[in-house]
């Protein structure tokens, strides 16, 4: 097998990172990540003092379900119940009078509404994107959260709370989006069995794995798009945001009518970084840290930018695509260990 140098960041946190292969964008700059963080367990103004404590900046409440923390050294944290009905229901709460008849009713109800909602539907902090040599850092504001009593994936059969990580792209070119679409397909039964994704999020849509029609489309040796027919052929077999790996955030960056013009668009946020939404959160579990997820994701990063070993492994999966035994076994997540890179930090 080729061998493969691995490079080593100098990181300024107290863990030892490996990172990517590629640590700038095409500007120059430090590539940067944002993370999302769903859990339970913690009301809102205590999530934002636990921020602000960890990273600095300013507490800004929003309404009773949303709120930031402003001018910390990378930008804005936002914290938020994760649920777009009940964030409406807190930004027009104060336009509601209390006049004893209807409106008051109204505004129980909203009340009521919220209570339960904080029940089942998770707190979720957005960090602003920060270099990917800083990731460590966050670490430490999982740990405060964790002794505060945040609740995590496992603390309930209900709680399908998930870890999202948004890496910025080198680039926005079509051989390096493909790159990392054809990685992360190949990789995709490895990081779900070493994710060990919790049965809630696996009967959810919000994760779900690509066709098996987009994968061998997209893995064939032949396949060469430009940036248009990328985006159409994936349009055509993934008009949803509801993928492990959602790349419409991206493609919207690059092509927005394309995205705006075949689907429902109000909650596609476009920005040049994917949206991996695969791990779960474990953030009451002693020891967790975002450190394991970040070596998964490091893998789909390595290969993406390791040509002959993608194409490798792409005949490979191709050649277990078609074998009914392999399929009906699962055996990939195994045999595909061998492509792997010894990442683990040391």
């Amino acid at each position: 097998m080729i061998k493969h140098i691995i490079q080593r960041w100098i990181n300024p946190s107290p863990s030892d990172w490996t990172g990517p292969p590629v640590i700038h964008t095409a500007s120059g700059k430090l590539r940067r990540i944002g993370i999302e963080l769903e859990f339970s367990g913690l009301g809102i103004e205590q999530i934002a003092r636990i921020v602000k404590d960890v990273v600095g900046g300013s507490i800004s409440p929003i309404s009773p379900y949303e709120c930031d923390v402003d001018d910390t050294p990378h930008g804005t944290y936002h914290i938020e119940l994760d649920s777009s009905y009940v964030k409406r229901l807190g930004r027009h709460d104060d336009d509601k009078p209390d006049d004893g008849g209807l409106f008051s009713f109204e505004r129980l109800s909203d009340e009521v509404i919220g209570a339960i909602a904080k029940q089942i539907v998770p707190f979720e902090i957005v960090t602003p994107p920060i270099p990917m040599p800083e990731l460590g850092r966050l670490n430490d504001l999982v740990s405060r959260l964790r002794e505060a009593g945040a609740q995590g994936t496992h603390h309930s059969p209900i709680y399908a709370f998930g870890l999202h990580m948004n890496p910025e792209l080198p680039d926005t070119e079509v051989a390096t989006l493909l790159g990392y679409l054809q990685a992360f397909v190949c990789l995709f039964p490895w990081l779900a069995r070493e994710s060990k994704v919790d049965w809630s999020r696996r009967v959810t849509p919000y994760i779900d794995r690509f066709p098996s029609s987009y994968t061998r489309l997209i893995t064939a040796p032949d396949y060469a798009p430009d940036l248009a027919g990328l985006i159409d052929d994936y349009l055509d077999h993934n008009a949803t945001r509801n993928r492990a790996l959602d790349m419409l955030p991206v493609f919207g960056e690059v092509d927005w009518d394309r995205i705006d013009a075949a689907l429902d668009t109000h909650l596609v946020k476009p920005r040049p970084a994917l949206h991996y939404r695969l791990p779960n959160c474990l953030i009451d579990e002693a020891g967790w840290t975002l450190d394991e997820p970040w070596q998964h994701w490091l893998q789909v990063e390595h290969l993406a930018h390791d040509e002959a070993r993608r194409q490798a492994m792409m005949h490979a999966f191709r050649q277990h695509l078609d074998d009914p035994v392999s399929k009906l076994f699962d055996v990939w997540a195994r045999d595909c260990e061998q492509w792997l890179l010894p990442l683990a930090r040391a």
